[in-house]
């Protein structure tokens, strides 16, 4: 089944089922079913001049390879906000919880500009993409990734920091566009900064993702988008982290946070 196809059934039933080539360990990849439920959540709002202001999302358990319910409740509508949950079921049971707010950009006096610059990675060309091998999630097989700085994930790197070049496979995608869902689904392919200085595999995943957008995603599946994590804490079994996405323009359009769960 194709995404398209995936997000054609969302549009006109509640059951949907999920494509082959998404698992990553146990369960079905976090970005698939966030832009699953992100995508219901738009059809909810109906309205192009609110655009996708922020998502915040808790995977509240696996979700299997087998179909899943989508609902939608739009929690409040008004004038300049719109903000709605969507939630994804499987066996009777919530599995993941989306908030999202959608808004209309607003004439402002206030503009502040303190954001991080964006790193000067060398051009794709030059970096290794990393290649899809059968120790990795099935995931992995939809996107491609280049590590620009850090290590690899249990690499025994002494810095949890890492960045790079992202975006959907080309051999598997055509260059049509990419709207705010596309974006959320490639977004969620960067492991956990913590895992790179680990120095053997451990069972990890998330459990809560904030994503603020600070543009339209008016882009294409196969443009190359430049990520750099930050890990602030790790310890207990589980890491907190945020990083910054940038388009190839080095323009900032999306910050990132989770909270990760990690049995090692």
């Amino acid at each position: 089944m194709s995404l398209e196809q995936l997000f054609h059934d969302i549009e006109h039933q509640e059951w949907v089922d999920i494509p082959k080539g998404w698992l990553q360990g146990r369960t079905i990849y976090g970005g698939l079913s966030t832009a699953m439920m992100l995508h219901k959540a738009v059809l909810a709002v109906n309205d192009p001049a609110k655009r996708l202001l922020s998502v915040s999302v808790t995977f509240v358990g696996p979700v299997q390879e087998k179909p899943v319910k989508l609902t939608v409740e739009i929690l409040r509508q008004g004038k300049s906000v719109t903000t709605v949950e969507a939630r994804l079921w499987q066996d009777d049971a919530v599995l993941s919880i989306l908030m999202a707010s959608f808004g209309l950009e607003r004439e402002s006096k206030l503009v502040v500009n303190q954001e991080r610059p964006a790193p000067d990675y060398p051009p794709v060309e030059d970096l290794f993409i990393v290649e899809h091998n059968k120790m990795m999630p099935q995931c992995y097989q939809n996107f491609q990734l280049a590590w620009a700085e850090g290590g690899y994930p249990c690499s025994g790197s002494a810095d949890p920091d890492f960045g790079g070049w992202f975006r959907f496979d080309a051999s598997q995608y055509d260059n049509s566009a990419m709207k705010a869902k596309d974006f959320l689904m490639l977004l969620d392919i960067w492991p956990a900064g913590a895992f790179s200085i680990m120095k053997v595999p451990a069972p990890g995943s998330s459990l809560t993702w904030h994503v603020t957008l600070l543009e339209e995603i008016d882009y294409r599946r196969l443009d190359w988008f430049k990520y750099k994590v930050f890990t602030d804490h790790a310890a207990h079994g589980y890491a907190t982290e945020y990083a910054h996405v940038w388009d190839k323009n080095n323009r900032l359009i999306a910050i990132s946070r989770q909270t990760v769960t990690i049995f090692g």
